[in-house]
C-alpha cells in the first residue's frame, strides 16, 4: 500500500518561511503527479499547488509568488517551500500523489499542521 509521509509543518510568525516535505514509500510506481493542499480551519480542502511528470508547475492564487513546489524523483519526495507566510495560510497541509495515467489523485498524506501568528 502507498503511504505518504509529511514532514515540516509548525508554528511560525507572519512574514516566515517553512518547508514540508513529503516522501513516498511502499509505491510500485515512482510518483510524478504530486500536489499539496491544505484545509483551514472550518473550511473544505483546497489545492495550494502541483507539479506533474512535464514538471508543469500550477498554484492557487493566493500563494503565487510566495510558495514553491518541487520535486526530488529519485527520492520521491515533493517540496513546499512557503515564504512570507500570512495568518490566512493557517491549515492543515496534505501532500497527494497521483498513480501513472490516473486524472484523481488516489493517495494521501496524514497531514502536517502549520500554524502562522500574525
Amino acid at each position: 500500500q502507498v503511504q505518504l509521509v509529511e514532514s515540516g509543518g509548525g508554528l511560525v510568525q507572519a512574514g516566515g518561511s517553512l518547508r514540508l516535505s513529503c516522501v513516498t514509500t511502499r509505491s510500485p510506481f515512482t510518483p510524478k503527479d504530486m500536489a499539496w493542499f491544505r484545509q483551514p480551519p472550518g473550511k473544505q480542502r483546497e489545492l495550494v499547488a502541483a507539479i506533474n511528470s512535464g514538471d508543469i508547475m500550477d498554484y492557487a492564487d493566493s500563494v503565487k509568488g510566495r510558495f514553491t513546489i518541487s520535486r526530488d524523483t529519485a527520492r520521491r519526495t515533493v517540496y513546499l517551500e512557503m515564504n512570507d507566510l500570512k495568518a490566512e495560510d493557517t491549515a492543515v497541509y496534505y501532500c497527494a500523489v497521483k498513480a501513472p495515467y490516473r486524472s484523481i489523485y488516489e493517495y494521501w498524506g496524514q497531514g502536517t499542521q502549520v500554524t502562522v501568528s500574525s
